[in-house]
């Protein structure tokens, strides 16, 4: 009896009598291999027989992990994305010097033996007992399958592929039996098609129609002699052999599998001397996988659908399954993405701003009625050079984006949105400042006050802007003091709940703080959110929730099976009459307000400026009844001010929501929409406010004291024209405080419609 090591463990004679005594006796008993009785050989089945029985009988084939397609609205290739570079084929469209050379090389007795080469093992027991390992494993082609199967199973855990590989008794006897039952199922052909589709080989190709593109760009059909015997002499080692960094060593191997291939008389000597003299002839392709790749700068877009699949239920009960879905890929994603659309948001975005400015700029264009994501772009490309990044700064973080950006004033008619749909008329005037303290207290969700407990105040941007105004003046104008009076008279809960009704939310996932400050966009939030919610004015009050997926169908073996995609939810957020009321205020923003710069001619459009306090972010969001878009600016990190700073080759010394993001939004909607129908707004009319008309009479003080402050709405009534009797009232020299004018909260309301204030 042979010994054991004297460092445990069986000896190298024991490790070849079990391994070859479970090998053969289970290809006896399950394939009906003929062969010499157990017992000639000397070697003892017992206990053997049990623990191969208790593996399992059945292995699945694995879905093959493939390249996933992404492709625009209209079908158009946006990009590949994959964790195996491959494309299944059938045995028809692989050329049949392919299938010859690796067989010849791999497996020469494939159609003669089973799942397992006796004279193979024989052959392999001789030098694993001399190495005292299993150094040569006598692999079939039929058993080199079974172990890619395992290591296609295991994906990217590298864990379970070292498991998958190990060098053991264990994984040879797992191996042996599932190559039996293969063997039986599926036949010499299929076998040999499975395996040229899973193999190695290595540059990021998986299976051999992949290898062929990559190393020869052309299909694997139409490889000739050469190159399928040098795609043969990779399988073995592919880093090894890689003929893109060892053009030497590759040539050899090649060579190694012609010589073989005329042994075997798949081809003469003559054919395969001939082609040892041939060159590799590289026509190589550079790997395009992944968003990096995608065209028309819809990178980032691409990134945007990776992320709603790995995070929506509809594609998997947990993340996990979402994951393992995506990474196997096959899929074919046809996506909203409109290419005119996507094409010239790219091109107002290179027109205006360089991808080395000290700020970006992100823009995206959604449907109303659809929420469908058209167009998203950026200045900085999706990459990790220098002025790149992976930063989707269109988005929220949660999908791939930053922490989002004060959007300033284009929160305002969102708060104009509560207060209509509250039952305030959109011709409320408030006397509105140049500066004022915030108003305390104001009413807060949950029958909480907000209190201005330190005397904050705020200004609008000029000293001369200061009222009163009526709203659509003040929205015109962008005038903080109006929006604080206003969110402050109906207080703070409505505002959110319209914000909540129309999608906005702040980029971190964080809640909106409860404070009148919001009026002015002090809550951070991302481009999709404020286009998707401009989109809702457009849409006459109904919200869409954006979506970026039509459809999804999945390699299913030969079939393709459609996938469910997420819909977008739409719902009324405020009535028609309201959103009607906006449209018109909107509409005089672009015409003779702070967003002339952004008017499209003679196509009607609406939209509303914003710029942050000390001018870290600028913003245009507008839209027409077939489009709504946001261009936002700014510092990504929240540091450069755009104060004295070059943007796309021009200076400026301040930079405007009109100015800037204006000029971008008009130029990539106006492409955009080129050949898209004209369509109008549903436009109401809204009585110009009276103050300033010079009208005379009419002196209706309207003085509501509440609190005790009566003289309110007197001197409210003067100023507004109260008490003139006709004429022009002359301007004050002096300067009222908020408070006499508004009384406590009411008072001070005089609409005294016979002069003119300021």
């Amino acid at each position: 009896m042979p010994k054991k090591r004297s460092g445990g463990g069986l000896s190298p004679a024991q490790q070849a009598a079990k391994f070859l005594g479970v090998s053969v006796l289970a290809g006896a008993v399950m394939a009906g291999i003929a062969m010499p009785a157990a017992g000639a050989l000397g070697l003892a089945a017992k206990g053997t027989v049990q623990g191969f029985d208790d593996i399992p009988a059945n292995l699945k084939s694995p879905q093959l992990s493939q390249r996933t397609t992404i492709l625009d609205s209209q079908g158009g290739e946006i990009a590949m994305v994959y964790s195996r570079d491959r494309t299944v084929v059938d045995l028809k469209d692989m050329s049949p010097y392919i299938q010859k050379a690796i067989v010849a090389i791999e497996d020469s007795r494939f159609y003669q033996h089973g799942a397992i080469d006796l004279k193979g093992v024989l052959r392999a027991l001789n030098q694993n007992a001399q190495s005292g390992g299993v150094a040569q494993g006598a692999s079939t082609l039929t058993q080199q399958l079974v172990k890619n199967y395992f290591v296609e199973e295991a994906g990217d855990d590298p864990t379970k592929v070292a498991q998958a590989t190990q060098q053991t008794i264990g994984r040879k006897i797992r191996e042996l039996k599932y190559a039996i039952q293969i063997e039986n199922k599926l036949g010499k052909k299929k076998i040999l098609e499975n395996y040229l589709n899973i193999t190695f080989f290595g540059q990021q190709a998986y299976g051999v129609e992949a290898a062929s593109q990559r190393y020869f760009s052309k299909h694997a059909k139409d490889l000739n002699l050469q190159e399928a015997a040098l795609l043969a002499g990779l399988v073995q080692s592919p880093t090894r052999y890689d003929p893109v960094n060892d053009e030497a060593e590759a040539r050899k191997r090649r060579n190694v599998v012609l010589q073989r291939m005329a042994e075997l008389h798949d081809i003469s000597q003559a054919e395969a001397d001939k082609a040892k003299q041939t060159g590799l002839g590289l026509h190589v392709s550079q790997p395009k996988n992944g968003c990096i790749t995608a065209v028309k700068g819809a990178g980032f877009f691409c990134d945007y659908v990776r992320e709603v699949f790995r995070n929506d239920p509809v594609f998997g009960k947990t993340q996990a399954d979402r994951a393992k879905i995506w990474n196997r890929g096959g899929l074919t994603i046809r996506t909203t993405l409109d290419p005119a659309a996507q094409q010239s948001v790219q091109q107002s975005i290179k027109d205006h701003v360089n991808k080395s400015d000290e700020v970006a700029t992100a823009a995206t264009i959604v449907e109303p009625g659809t929420g469908k994501i058209l167009a998203m772009g950026q200045s900085r490309p999706y990459g990790f050079g220098k002025d790149e990044t992976q930063i989707n700064l269109s988005v929220d973080k949660a999908m791939g984006g930053g922490a989002g950006y004060q959007p300033g004033s284009t929160f305002k008619p969102i708060v104009a949105a509560a207060a209509i749909e509250g039952g305030k008329a959109a011709t409320q005037e408030y006397p509105s400042p140049y500066e004022m303290p915030y108003p305390s207290p104001v009413t807060a969700c949950n029958g909480r006050n907000w209190m201005n407990t330190d005397g904050s105040k705020l200004t609008n941007e000029n000293a001369s802007e200061h009222g009163p105004y009526g709203m659509k003046e003040a929205t015109a104008k962008s005038v903080n003091t109006y929006y604080v009076q206003l969110i402050s008279d109906i207080g703070i809960c409505p505002v959110i709940d319209m914000a909540k009704k129309m999608g906005v939310n702040r980029a971190d996932g964080a809640k909106i703080t409860e404070a009148p400050s919001i009026a002015l966009g002090t809550q951070e939030m991302s481009p999709l959110t404020m286009a998707s919610a401009y989109a809702t004015f457009a849409d006459r009050g109904t919200y869409c929730t954006p979506v970026a997926i039509q459809s999804i169908t999945q390699a299913d073996g030969n079939q393709r099976k459609s996938l469910p995609v997420p819909k977008s939810s739409c719902s009324r957020a405020m009535s028609e009459t309201t959103a009607d009321t906006i449209n018109t205020i909107l509409k005089g923003v672009v015409e003779d307000g702070t967003g002339t710069e952004a008017g499209l001619g003679s196509r009607p459009s609406a939209g509303k400026t914003g710029t942050t306090d000390f001018r870290y972010a600028a913003w245009f969001v507008g839209y027409t009844p077939n489009m709504a878009g946001a261009v936002w600016v700014g510092d990504p990190a929240h540091k450069r001010r755009m104060v004295n700073i070059s943007i796309g080759g021009t200076t400026w010394d301040k930079v405007y929501g009109g100015k800037v993001p204006g000029p971008i939004w008009r130029d990539m909607m106006t492409g955009a929409l080129s050949g898209k129908p004209v369509q109008d707004f549903n436009l109401v009319n809204i009585p110009d406010g009276n103050h300033g008309k010079g009208d005379g009479g009419n002196g209706n003080g309207n003085g509501n004291g509440n609190g005790g402050q009566t003289a309110g709405g007197l001197i409210g009534g003067l100023i507004t024209g109260g008490n003139t009797g006709g004429g022009t009232s002359p301007a004050p020299s002096f300067s009222i405080p908020p408070g006499w004018i508004q009384g406590n909260g009411n008072g001070g309301n005089g609409n005294g419609f016979g002069g003119r204030h300021g």
